[in-house]
């Protein structure tokens, strides 16, 4: 009887997405669809656009009065975004 190498299949699909360049977009992805769980329900009724360019996070507010408020919470948004994936994705917030 031989011995197997058995892993675990989580470990393999990790390897598996960081061999092949997909690590990065696949937590960006996750990181804003979590836009709407962090920001909170009201906020996310007032976000017309997302995305990530060089780990900055841009986020269409229609509400300038809002844009605002959320500016002054940027590095607690940051933060609370960034545990949400468990991971340094982004390191600002520019609101637009």
């Amino acid at each position: 009887m031989f011995k197997r190498d058995v892993h675990n299949i989580n470990d393999l699909v990790n390897l598996f997405l960081r061999q092949n360049g997909l690590e990065m977009p696949l937590l960006q992805k996750r990181l804003i669809d979590a836009w709407g769980k962090v920001a909170g329900k009201v906020i996310d009724r007032y976000t017309e656009e997302k995305y990530i360019s060089h780990q900055v996070l841009f986020v269409k507010i229609s509400r300038p009065a809002l844009r605002s408020d959320l500016s002054m919470m940027r590095t607690e948004l940051v933060n609370r975004l960034n545990q949400e994936v468990g991971a340094r994705i982004i390191i600002d917030i520019r609101f637009y």
